[in-house]
């Protein structure tokens, strides 16, 4: 039997509208299931709700916590300050953190370990000393502030302060 007798067996004006019908058939059922999974309409007189995208500040915030208390200004004696030895932390140095890992430094409200923690300072962030030492915990806490921001702040302890030049 020749190929095009058997294809004219096969092919047949019955294979074609069966063909049709079922092609039709799968047409209207995802049409079907298209129309069931779109969403109902808003009834009339409510609302859409429009969402607003709003960026995250970038500033550190500068107004004290309720619970935070204000730490009075230091007072600056007429003596001058002693000039201290190389590679000590002193007032008025800038020190960088150092040693601490990918853990940060926490710099506190108060000295002392029981001290609320007002931020984590990171490896190699720079600091101005601005008061200390205070010897608490077994351990001596400089107040430092931050050159280029004053809100970010606080008490740290010396062992991973390391003096810098002027930046």
């Amino acid at each position: 039997m020749s190929f095009r007798r058997r294809l004219r067996r096969i092919i047949t004006p019955w294979t074609i509208l069966g063909s049709l019908f079922v092609g039709f058939s799968l047409l209207l059922l995802a049409l079907l299931v298209f129309w069931l999974a779109l969403p109902d309409p808003a009834p009339a007189g409510i609302p859409t709700a429009a969402l607003t995208i709003v960026a995250n500040p970038t500033a550190t915030p500068t107004e004290v916590l309720p619970t935070q208390t204000e730490r009075p200004t230091p007072t600056m004696t007429p003596t001058a300050l002693p000039t201290p030895l190389p590679g000590q932390v002193a007032l008025g140095a800038y020190v960088e953190i150092k040693g601490t890992g990918s853990d940060g430094l926490r710099l506190r409200m108060e000295p002392g370990l029981s001290s609320r923690i007002r931020f984590i300072g990171q490896e190699s962030e720079v600091f101005r000393v601005e008061d200390g030492p205070v010897e608490l915990d077994g351990y001596s806490w400089w107040y430092l502030v931050a050159p280029f921001d004053e809100a970010r702040n606080g008490w740290a302890v010396s062992n991973f302060l390391v003096i810098i030049q002027n930046p």
